[in-house]
């Protein structure tokens, strides 16, 4: 079955609007986490302020990928704000995120797609990869983007320089403690956004892998429904559930290989 059967197949596009509740979810679902984290590096308990970092990263990492395509439900302005933003306290320039992101929608596990490329490799190799990972999606954006992705790109790399600057400068112990743990979150992307839910799916890049697990689902936040994502990428994430059904209904036959 073709991408274009599939969207004949199965309705989708009023899953694309957000109720005001919706919205407010989205833009807002990092804040209570973050929050947390500071406050407990803040009195030194990094151990208990461990697993709220954990989560504000994978809850920031979920905005940031609505905005990648424009499914926060904000204007223009408010959704590159929210890119910047939170580039500065994820530590990497997330607009080149986003470019390579959206290669990768397009050019899925081809050559092209330098942001798939650990989905090839071992579940070791993809750790390992982490770093080459980060640097590799800057490089590319400064030699492939347009003149606004490098513009983006080069302001969110002054702003992490100069925050990390005057963390360090002024030894503010909690924020110090963030900056390590967001670095090596990004070191792990390539494991943990891409091998995950792509290995093993080279013969066939656009199916693929998913989570039905209602547990696992609400613990990471709805973003290992990759298989709909891939299918329906304007849909934002808080739809994916509805819209995992809805495809199952349509479209029992489809493969639904597991994430984890």
């Amino acid at each position: 079955m073709t991408h274009a059967e599939l969207l004949r197949r199965v309705e989708w596009k009023d899953l694309r609007r957000l109720t005001l509740r919706e919205l407010l979810i989205e833009n807002n679902l990092t804040i209570p986490w973050f929050l947390a984290s500071m406050a407990l590096a803040y009195f030194h308990y990094y151990l208990l302020a461990l697993p709220f970092s954990a989560f504000f990263f994978l809850t920031a990492l979920r905005q940031v990928h609505n905005g990648f395509h424009n499914s926060l439900g904000t204007n223009r302005f408010l959704t590159w704000f929210t890119l910047y933003s939170n580039s500065i306290l994820m530590m990497v320039s997330i607009h080149a995120v986003k470019f390579n992101h959206l290669r990768h929608h397009k050019y899925c596990l081809a050559e092209e797609d330098y942001e798939g490329k650990s989905a090839g490799m071992s579940c070791w190799g993809a750790i390992l990869y982490g770093p080459v990972h980060i640097f590799l999606i800057h490089k590319v954006t400064l030699q492939l983007g347009n003149a606004r992705y490098r513009r983006n790109l080069l302001l969110e790399l002054a702003s992490i320089a100069l925050f990390a600057g005057l963390v360090c400068y002024f030894q503010l112990h909690f924020l110090i403690y963030h900056i390590i743990v967001m670095i090596v979150g990004e070191f792990l992307m390539a494991f943990f956004a891409v091998w995950t839910v792509h290995h093993d799916t080279h013969d066939a890049p656009e199916l693929a892998r998913t989570q039905r697990s209602g547990w696992k689902n609400r613990i990471t936040f709805s973003m290992f429904y990759h298989l709909e994502h891939h299918l329906f990428p304007a849909v934002p994430t808080i739809k994916l559930p509805e819209l995992a059904r809805r495809i199952d209904a349509a479209v029992p036959e489809i493969e639904k290989r597991s994430t984890f």
